[in-house]
């Protein structure tokens, strides 16, 4: 009965990696070619510019975990050397890194353009809007020459006496030589995380009230029209509210996870399983909330009809 479990538990977790990497991929490219077609024909926007590299972000954190860990569980082991074992924790933790800190410009972008109107905010939209692009750069640039500290302990002294740990991933292990590298990746790493999942949970804080008192500057208007659905400021407040409760939920129990794991020495096989899991649910899941906010779906397809009726 036992060993009964144990097939049922494993054949589960094949089935939910190989499903959250397929649709992680399918909507990460599907976004992006949605957004290469339609973007095509007008000027980019700053909004666009940043999903974009979201989208990329995302890609990157699919294609480097879920793919191993999806072809871990059916049965290929060990299948990358130490060099590609950090190679690919190293687009993992980069992809991390970028996908958080685009989602709290794309935040922030936004809390500024929905309060534009107010005084404190008045002439910040286009000064703002002047630094996206050099930000999203910056943010790249940081984030791939602070996880490149991690990468470049493969070239250090391997003979070194101190304490190591072998750490495996199933489809790869290799042998950590310098614990005190964990001090620093939470240093440079854990909180810039933190602090931006902070400010992203701010940001979404005043959207969500300056369109709730905009919804009642205006409810008189739409208290005058019969229909069933939402007012836009209402769908706008339950858009906002899901984005960030859907990265929010799923950033912080995996930044837990994660730490926790790093603590203990000998974790248990279901809290491993379970931060795997939870560190792809956004990355995998998440464009499919995008598609839907950002409503590309119908602006295609008018892009699409004027192109095959000219």
């Amino acid at each position: 009965m036992p060993n009964h479990k144990i097939d049922l538990g494993n054949l589960s977790i094949k089935i939910i990696f190989l499903l959250q990497t397929t649709v992680g991929i399918l909507g990460n490219f599907y976004l992006l070619i949605l957004h290469l077609v339609y973007y095509a024909e007008y000027t980019l926007k700053h909004t666009a510019l940043i999903l974009m590299h979201l989208w990329g972000a995302n890609a990157l954190i699919v294609l480097s975990t879920g793919v191993p860990y999806a072809m871990a569980a059916f049965g290929l082991k060990q299948f990358l050397n130490d060099f590609g074992c950090r190679l690919s924790l190293y687009i993992q933790r980069l992809g991390r890194s970028v996908s958080i800190g685009t989602t709290c410009f794309l935040s922030v972008f936004q809390a500024i353009t929905i309060s534009h109107r107010e005084s404190c905010c008045k002439d910040q939209k286009a000064k703002v809007a002047k630094y996206i692009g050099f930000s999203i750069f910056l943010l790249w640039v940081l984030s791939i020459f602070i996880h490149f500290i991690f990468f470049l302990e493969i070239f250090l002294k391997r003979n070194s006496k101190n304490m190591t740990r072998k750490l495996d991933f199933e489809y790869c292990s290799y042998v950590n030589h310098f614990e005190i590298n964990h001090s620093v990746y939470a240093a440079l790493v854990m909180c810039p995380e933190i602090f931006f999942s902070v400010v992203i949970a701010w940001s979404s804080g005043s959207m969500t009230v300056i369109l709730y008192r905009h919804k009642k500057r205006v409810q008189h208007i739409h208290s005058s029209q019969v229909s069933r659905r939402n007012s836009p400021e209402s769908r706008a407040i339950q858009t906002i509210l899901s984005l960030v409760f859907f990265f929010l939920a799923f950033y912080t129990l995996s930044s837990i996870l994660r730490g926790y794991i790093a603590l203990v020495h000998n974790p248990s096989w279901c809290l491993v399983m379970v931060n795997r899991l939870t560190s792809l649910c956004f990355p995998s899941f998440g464009p499919f909330v995008l598609i839907n906010n950002y409503s590309v779906r119908p602006r295609l397809s008018l892009v699409w009809m004027r192109n095959i009726n000219p």
